[in-house]
C-alpha cells in the first residue's frame, strides 16, 4: 500500500433521502463504488441542493467509515462551481474531473495506484480500459448507464402513481441489450468453447446462481452452485482469479474448422457482456432502486427477466454483498423469471424511436454534385468572409519552449502547420478579448490553444476541457513549467460544464463536438472562435439533429445533409485539386449550415479561411459574436 497518496476532495449533490438511497443516484452511485472498492483516499463532501439540511439528516444512512463533510455550493472551489457533480479536484488545486463516468474511473485508477494488488478493483475498467470511457453524446451505451438509466428511475420513484404504471423506456431498452449478442476481444474462440459445449450436449443455459443469499465470495472460493453455462464459467473464472477448465480450453479439430458466421453467439453474463465491469456497478443503485419500488407497488416483472437474472447474478459477485451492507442497500433475492417471446416482443415495441439507435442508411451512394446544385438553385453556395488580420502572426521565436506546440510530440513541419493554425485563432480571440474575461478552450487536447491564450493575456482567465486525462495532464505539466496561475483544467465531458464565460474557443473540434461547442456559447451568450474538423463523424444524435438551420432543413433531407458532411472530409494533400475543391465547397455548405443556426439566435458569424489555407486541410474557421 501506497502511503504517499495526496488526498483529493469528492464533491458529491445531495437533494433527498429515500429508502437506502442517497439522491440524486449519482450520489449513491458514487458512494457504492467507494465501498465497493473499499477506497478512503477521497475526503468526500455533500452539496445540498435545496435549503438547509442537518448533518445528522445527511449522514445517517451513508457508509459508516467514510469521511462526509457537508459543504454549500458557494464555499465549492471556482473550478467545481463551473461543473455539475460530482467533482474530484486536488486539495487547493485547478484541476478537477467531473462527470459521473470520469469520477468513477478516477477512482478505480486512484484505488489501484494506491494498493496495486487490488488488481479486481483495475478489471473494472474493462478491456483496454475503455469502460465508459467515450462521452455520452457519442455512445449510446454510456448514455444509457451515466444518464437516462439514473434519471428514468429517479422520475419513477418521484412521479405520481399514474406514471409510474408502465415501465420506464429506458429500463426496458436495457433489458433489450442485455438480450443482445456478446462481442469481446476473445469472442472466437469463446464461441468455439461453446460449440464444442453443445456438441458434447452439456447444459448451456444460463443459470439461476442460487435464489437465496450465499455466503460472500472470496477470491479462491468457488460457489456452492458452480456456474453451468461456458460464459458464467469464463465470466466467474476470471472473477476468482482461475484458470477455465483443460477440457474447456482444448477444442476438437471439426471445432477448429468451423466458419465463424456457423458458431452460436454468446450470452451476456453482465452488463457490459462476460466480464464484470464499472457499468454494472453504475446500474445497480439503479435498478435496486426501480425493483424495491416496483415491488412495493406489487407490479410484476415478468417483462424483465435479463434485468432479473442479472440482478441476481451481481450479487453473487465478490464485494457486492459486502459494499450493499455498508451502504444500507438491502438486496432482493427475486425468484427465476421467464418471459414468452411475444411478452418480449412487446417489450421492445414499447421503446421510444428516440432510445434506438439511428438506424437510417449510411452507406450513400453517389456524389455531392446533385446536392449541391438543388442548394444552388435555391441561391445557397459556400461563401466565406475575407482574413481581418490575414498576416498577424505570434513571435514565436521570443516566447517559451513550453508555449510552443513543437513541445509535444510533433515532427517540425507539423509543428509549424500547428503555429500557423494558432496564429489565426489567437488573432481572432485577441481581437475579441477584454481585460477579466473567461475564455474556455473547449475540446483543449494537449493545451495547445489555452496556453498560448493564458499566456499572452495574463489579465484573462483561461478554462480548458477535455475528456482525455493523459492529454490535459499534459497541458497541466506545461502550464506548471510557465509558471501560470490564470489557468485552470478540466477533465470532463462537455455537458458537465455549466459555467458562464466570455469567449469559447475550440481548434478541431471533431464531428459533433463543434455543435456542442456552438450550443454552449449560445447558452452563455459568449462569443466563439471555432475551427470544426471530421465532418465524416458529424450524425444525428439525441440532442443535434442535422441539418441545423432553418434554411437547410426546407430544402435538405437529413441524408443529403450527410452526403454534404462525407464530402466535406475529401481534403487531404494527396487528393487531386479538383476533388480537394469539392471537400472545401461542402466544409463550406456544412459550416454555413451551423453559422445560420446561430444566428437564429441572434448571433453575427463569419466564416473564415484560416492563413494560409496549407496550415490544415481543415481550415474553416467561426467567428461568432452575440
Amino acid at each position: 500500500m501506497k502511503d504517499n497518496v495526496a488526498e483529493e476532495h469528492l464533491y458529491l449533490a445531495f437533494s433527498h433521502q429515500y429508502s437506502d438511497s442517497i439522491f440524486p443516484l449519482h450520489t449513491s452511485i458514487s458512494l457504492f463504488l467507494l465501498s465497493y472498492c473499499d477506497c478512503k483516499l477521497f475526503k468526500v463532501f455533500l452539496v445540498p441542493t435545496g435549503e438547509d439540511v442537518g448533518d445528522q439528516c445527511v449522514t445517517k444512512n451513508l457508509a459508516g467509515d467514510l469521511d462526509v463533510h457537508l459543504i454549500s455550493r458557494c464555499q465549492l472551489p471556482v473550478v467545481v462551481q463551473s461543473c455539475s457533480l460530482p467533482a474530484v479536484v486536488m486539495k487547493d488545486d485547478k484541476f478537477c474531473r467531473a462527470g459521473l463516468s470520469v469520477v468513477l474511473r478516477h477512482i478505480i485508477q486512484k484505488t489501484f495506484e494506491a494498493d496495486p494488488s487490488k488488481k479486481d478493483v483495475l478489471a473494472l475498467l474493462g478491456f483496454k480500459k475503455t469502460c465508459l470511457k467515450a462521452c455520452a453524446e457519442v455512445s449510446q451505451w454510456t448514455r444509457l448507464c451515466e444518464i437516462s438509466i439514473p434519471l428514468a428511475v429517479e422520475r419513477f420513484l418521484t412521479g405520481s402513481p399514474e406514471h409510474c404504471q408502465a415501465i420506464p423506456p429506458d429500463i426496458l431498452l436495457l433489458e433489450r441489450k442485455l438480450g443482445e449478442p456478446v462481442r469481446v476481444h476473445n469472442d472466437d474462440k469463446i464461441r468455439r468453447q461453446k460449440l464444442q459445449q453443445q456438441k458434447a450436449g452439456a447444459n448451456i443455459g444460463v443459470p439461476v446462481l442460487g435464489e437465496e443469499a450465499a455466503e460472500e465470495l472470496k477470491p479462491g472460493e468457488v460457489h456452492e452452485h458452480p456456474p453451468s453455462s461456458l460464459e458464467l464459467s469464463v465470466a466467474f473464472s476470471k472473477l476468482l482469479a482461475q484458470e477455465a477448465p483443460d477440457a474447456i480450453n482444448r477444442e476438437a479439430p471439426h471445432i477448429r474448422r468451423t466458419k465463424t458466421s456457423d458458431l452460436p453467439l454468446l450470452d451476456h453474463v453482465f452488463a457490459e457482456g462476460l466480464y464484470f465491469t464499472v457499468a454494472d456497478l453504475v446500474l445497480l443503485p439503479c435498478i435496486h432502486q426501480f425493483l424495491v419500488s416496483s415491488k412495493k407497488q406489487g407490479k410484476n416483472l415478468v417483462n424483465l427477466p435479463l434485468i432479473s437474472s442479472w440482478y441476481r447474478r451481481v450479487q453473487e459477485v465478490p464485494g457486492v454483498k459486502k459494499a450493499a451492507g455498508k451502504c444500507n442497500m438491502e438486496l432482493l433475492q427475486l425468484p427465476e423469471l421467464v418471459s414468452s417471446p411475444k411478452e418480449q416482443l412487446q417489450d421492445s415495441a414499447s421503446v421510444p424511436d428516440e432510445l434506438e439507435e439511428d438506424n437510417e442508411d449510411s452507406n450513400f451512394i453517389g456524389g455531392p454534385r446533385p446536392t449541391m446544385t438543388k442548394l444552388m438553385e435555391n441561391g445557397i453556395e459556400a461563401k466565406f468572409s475575407p482574413h481581418p488580420y490575414p498576416s498577424w502572426t505570434l513571435d514565436w521565436t521570443s516566447l517559451p519552449s513550453a508555449v510552443s506546440p513543437g513541445e509535444g510530440k510533433m515532427s517540425r513541419d507539423r509543428a509549424l502547420r500547428k503555429q500557423q493554425q494558432l496564429n489565426n485563432l489567437v488573432a481572432a480571440v485577441t481581437k475579441l478579448a477584454k481585460p477579466g474575461d473567461l475564455i474556455v478552450d473547449f475540446c483543449s487536447g494537449g493545451g495547445h490553444v489555452g496556453i498560448v491564450l493564458a499566456y499572452m493575456m495574463p489579465s484573462c482567465q483561461v478554462v480548458l476541457i477535455e475528456n482525455k486525462e493523459l492529454s490535459l495532464i499534459r497541458a497541466k505539466d506545461r502550464s506548471d513549467e510557465l509558471g501560470l496561475n490564470n489557468i485552470s483544467f478540466i477533465q470532463a465531458n462537455l455537458d458537465y460544464f455549466i459555467g458562464t464565460f466570455n469567449i469559447g474557443v475550440a481548434l478541431h473540434a471533431c464531428g459533433v463536438a463543434t455543435d456542442m461547442v456552438i450550443e454552449h456559447c449560445l447558452r452563455a451568450r459568449a462569443a466563439f472562435v471555432i475551427s470544426p474538423c471530421c465532418y465524416g463523424f458529424i450524425q444525428n444524435t439525441v440532442k443535434f439533429k442535422y441539418p441545423r438551420s432553418h434554411q437547410f432543413k426546407e430544402i435538405l433531407s437529413y441524408k443529403e445533409h450527410m452526403i454534404l458532411c462525407r464530402f466535406a472530409d475529401q481534403t487531404a494533400v494527396q487528393l487531386p485539386p479538383e476533388r480537394r475543391l469539392i471537400g472545401k465547397q461542402c466544409m463550406g455548405l456544412v459550416d454555413l449550415d451551423r453559422a445560420w443556426a446561430a444566428e437564429e439566435h441572434n448571433y453575427s458569424v463569419q466564416i473564415i479561411s484560416m492563413e494560409p489555407e496549407s496550415c490544415s486541410p481543415k481550415n474553416n474557421m467561426f467567428v461568432g459574436i452575440p
